[in-house]
């Protein structure tokens, strides 16, 4: 049986929480979870990582287990989140480390990277982008507020937080819907549904813009430092497409594409598949 600790630390007066499983003395990998999901998202693929990495997996601010400040007092942009994530992985101590972005987890993740090359052994994309032509038409709602932050566009978006939506993340793509659980589904709309949150994740859907704009310095991050990457994806994902995964070969001539007959949520159905792929790739 895997061994997990659930823990919460203090970063800069801001407490997060997070999982970790594995050795400490192991390498570790830092494991990054998207909308609107939390780090139990990787609830299956820790007990088949634990034996030989050290796995930490944190709720990002406004997710899951971590604090939930009022937006009047946190400013809830991925510039942030990335800075929390950070100081965070100085407050416990990870001085190198794997990551394993997904989603919001990427343009987090990848911040990190593109300011401490140092520190980062070597990069998981499981539908996590970098690139424009791996956003799909699925973003369109989103990108008309980019363009006019309107009360009737924001409004728009509320759609994107119901239970239904939720569901259909989690299901869409999949060969058999009926084999996706419901539970991850349902605490993400637990989570949802806190007071404060809907209007905390509209702000993020706004602020998703400025990782479109980070997109150029991150692929210059890849081609200066050619981290070992891995892009393992579902071919199916509504939001993120293919040619996303396909688009690391650009920059990194080594990296390591796999396409997968799942979705979004990819671990929901392919945990064992990518753990095999992850523990080959980082051997």
């Amino acid at each position: 049986m895997t061994s997990i600790a659930y823990r919460s630390v203090d970063v800069d007066g801001l407490r997060v929480f997070y999982r970790e499983a594995g050795p400490a003395d192991a390498p570790t990998l830092l494991l990054l979870h998207g909308f609107p999901s939390a780090g139990h998202m990787f609830r299956d693929l820790i007990p088949h990582l634990a034996d030989r990495f050290h796995l930490v997996a944190p709720d990002l601010p406004g997710f899951g287990q971590t604090e939930l400040p009022p937006r009047e007092e946190f400013d809830y942009t991925f510039e942030h989140l990335a800075a929390v994530i950070d100081r965070f992985t100085e407050v416990i101590g990870l001085e190198r480390f794997a990551l394993y972005v997904f989603d919001y987890g990427a343009p987090t993740g990848f911040r990190i990277a593109a300011e401490h090359p140092e520190r980062i052994t070597a990069i998981v994309s499981q539908n996590g982008n970098a690139y424009e032509e791996g956003l799909s038409e699925g973003w369109n709602p989103i990108r008309a507020y980019w363009e006019d932050p309107s009360p009737a566009n924001r409004d728009a978006l509320r759609s994107l937080l119901t239970p239904d939506a939720t569901r259909w993340q989690y299901t869409h793509g999949t060969p058999d819907p009926t084999a996706v659980s419901p539970d991850g589904s349902t605490l993400d709309d637990a989570y949802l549904a806190r007071p404060g949150s809907d209007e905390i994740q509209l702000d993020l859907f706004g602020d998703y813009r400025t990782n479109v704009a980070r997109y150029p310095a991150f692929q210059d991050y890849f081609r200066r430092h050619q981290p070992p990457l891995l892009a393992v994806w579902g071919r199916n994902d509504p939001f993120f497409l293919p040619a996303g995964a396909e688009a690391f070969k650009r920059d990194l001539p080594h990296a390591t594409v796999r396409l997968l007959d799942t979705g979004h949520f990819a671990l929901e159905t392919h945990a064992e598949e990518i753990a095999t792929a992850i523990r080959e790739f980082l051997a």
